[in-house]
């Protein structure tokens, strides 16, 4: 639009369009006037990594986590204190919503109530035919003393006994409470109690009493200088009082022979002959690690080493270099290819063409068992028998011990061994001695610190004392693949890349178990019968994990059971077995020897001491150098 002003008038008129040829050309101008841009550059993403972790923060926080829990395990002995709080946890929220158990321990509670007051009353009256609320487990000692007859230590060991059955009943058949967190909190539960015992304190202890009153109390004297002397020897890393008296290679571990092998991981000891002839078939021990190897040749009277060549047979024996350290990345399976498979080797060397009768202690005879089942499925048929002593191959019936076996516990107990490279001596002690507390912990402040008697040290007790270090790697391995996912046993477990079976063990078997076994329960070690296609001798022994290993003949009081089950016969469950095997006094020794020479060709002269050819001269004298390692 065009205004214009004409006589004071504004005029609007319309501005006319140019042409059509006009607003082409005027088009084609201005497209020619403008620059072309270049073409957009696409533009990237923004880069997510800096919302990831990197692998130095990640570190960290893994090292931090670590650090902490390695340093807590040191007021712990190493038990996870997240294990033990979920256990109760379970127990007391489960328990809270169980109105019925409630009920029923509140009735508990009033019968034994009554039941007390009922018999202190007939005590009092001195009523004839009095008989105790209730008696103490067959393998409770604390209350045999006839002082504890006598009044009022009667009533008060009864009420301590009747507490103690109704904690076990507190802690046991809530519904809910996982398996695991049940035994955990019933263990607990008589660890606690055990610890609050009468028999703990003088004043309530009348053994205790009577021996302060006749000897004018210079027993608690004697037992605090016991107490004072046993503390100075701990901080200072010192053995217990008496040890010096079982030198090794002076008083125990005596046995002639050669160290004939060594490595990095073991010595292997060949025994001298002491018959004219020998066994063709020589046998190789499998000791455990997480003990000397010495517990088999103690003393000249009871060493099973002793006895063997004794019986005509040519001994081999591995022992194990203490770990460091420098040893917190060596595997399990170097235990086998560096332990068990080297010393294999080394014997074929000196008894060439003859096969071996392997033995197995304890973890060695797991580790055996592993080697033998590996052997089998590549066709290494060197093997003629195998024994296993106090041996497990399945872990789900691992005993009390299972009670430290959760993955709670496991990531505690790695990180311990993380920071330090090993599992030490001192934190494997504490576990063991809590599952054995009233022997291994409340008798002896019984006897050593209220009653001032020294106990006579022996060599099992001083052996037992001259315990070694796991390292990090195998004993995470150990307590992950074996105890805790029990891969051995449900065909899991890889040898070299492949999975090994132990129904592939098919040499004659022989199997030992002991009665009172907290470490490997007799019932666990029975499971040889299932796991595997042998003909199976069995032996359950009186005695415990250790004492009822070393079972020389002549020991008072050892007796035994033996059977032996042949690959067609039928399954018979360790139940019925107890109650159709018959009883045996005496050392189970002489069978196994009988079954070895069974199993064995006709004598012949003793091989040579090493083989100097194969590079198997002999190094030293046994018992060699590692089992001095401290």
């Amino acid at each position: 639009m065009d205004m214009r002003t004409a006589g004071g008038r504004v005029m609007v008129t319309k501005a006319r369009k140019p042409a059509a040829g006009a607003r082409r050309k005027a088009a084609q101008s201005a497209r020619a006037s403008v620059v072309p841009r270049a073409p957009a550059t696409p533009v990237a993403p923004p880069d997510p990594s800096f919302l990831r972790d990197s692998y130095a923060a990640t570190a960290l926080a893994e090292t931090m986590d670590r650090s902490v829990n390695a340093a807590l395990a040191r007021y712990t002995t190493g038990l996870s204190p997240m294990a033990q709080v979920a256990a109760y946890w379970d127990w007391a929220s489960h328990l809270a919503f169980s109105p019925g158990k409630q009920l029923q321990l509140t009735e508990k509670a009033g019968k034994k109530f009554l039941r007390l007051v009922n018999y202190a009353a007939k005590r009092a009256w001195k009523l004839d035919g009095t008989t105790p609320c209730i008696e103490p487990l067959p393998q409770d000692k604390r209350f045999v003393h006839p002082a504890w007859s006598a009044p009022p230590f009667d009533v008060l060991y009864q009420a301590f006994l009747l507490t103690q059955q109704w904690w076990s009943n507190a802690t046991t058949g809530v519904r809910g409470v996982t398996r695991q967190h049940e035994r955990i909190v019933s263990f607990g539960a008589r660890q606690l109690l055990d610890m609050i015992a009468p028999s703990n304190f003088v004043s309530t202890n009348p053994e205790v009493l009577d021996r302060t009153l006749r000897s004018a109390g210079f027993n608690l004297l004697r037992g605090m200088a016991n107490l004072v002397e046993d503390r100075d020897r701990a901080l200072g890393g010192k053995r217990p009082v008496g040890t010096e008296n079982f030198v090794v290679g002076r008083d125990v571990a005596v046995t002639p022979g050669k160290v004939v092998f060594r490595n990095r991981l073991i010595e292997l000891i060949q025994y001298a002959p002491v018959t004219a002839t020998v066994r063709p078939e020589p046998v190789l021990i499998v000791p455990a690690w997480i003990e000397k190897y010495y517990i088999l040749d103690l003393s000249p009277a009871n060493s099973l080493v002793s006895y063997l060549t004794g019986q005509g047979f040519t001994v081999f024996m591995i022992s194990w270099r203490n770990p460091g350290p420098e040893d917190r990345d060596t595997t399990f399976d170097d235990y086998r290819t560096q332990g068990a498979l080297a010393a294999l080797d080394a014997v074929g060397a000196i008894v060439p063409g003859q096969k071996v009768h392997a033995c197995g202690y304890c973890i060695g005879g797991t580790l055996l068992a592993i080697t033998a089942a590996a052997m089998a499925r590549d066709g290494d048929d060197r093997l003629a028998t195998t024994t296993f002593f106090a041996a497990q191959t399945d872990f789900t019936e691992a005993g009390e011990l299972m009670l430290f076996i959760d993955e709670s516990q496991l990531s505690f107990l790695e990180d311990v061994m993380w920071e330090q490279g090993f599992l030490d001596s001192r934190q494997m002690a504490g576990a063991f001695q809590l599952l054995r507390s009233q022997d291994l912990v409340w008798s002896r402040v019984m006897h050593e610190y209220l009653m001032g008697e020294r106990a006579p040290m022996t060599d099992l007790m001083a052996w037992n004392s001259d315990a070694t270090r796991m390292p990090f790697r195998m004993h995470a391995e150990y307590l992950r693949r074996l105890f805790l996912q029990n891969d051995l046993a449900e065909g899991r477990y890889t040898v070299g890349g492949r999975r090994i079976a132990l129904k592939d063990l098919e040499r004659p078997l022989f199997a030992v178990g002991t009665e009172r076994d907290h470490v490997a329960p007799w019932h666990s070690v029975y499971k040889f019968h299932l796991l595997t296609d042998a003909d199976v001798t069995f032996v359950l022994t009186s005695g415990g994990h250790n004492a009822g290993i070393v079972s020389e003949p002549g020991h008072p009081g050892r007796r035994f059971r033996i059977a032996a089950k042949t690959r067609a016969d039928t399954y018979v469950d360790p139940e019925s077995w107890v109650a159709d095997t018959p009883v045996r006094a005496g050392s189970w020794w002489p069978e196994w020897a009988q079954w070895l020479a069974a199993h064995s060709g006709a004598p012949v002269p003793p091989p040579p001491m090493g083989a100097a050819k194969a590079g198997l001269a002999p190094i030293c004298d046994a018992p060699g150098t590692y089992v001095l390692q401290a």
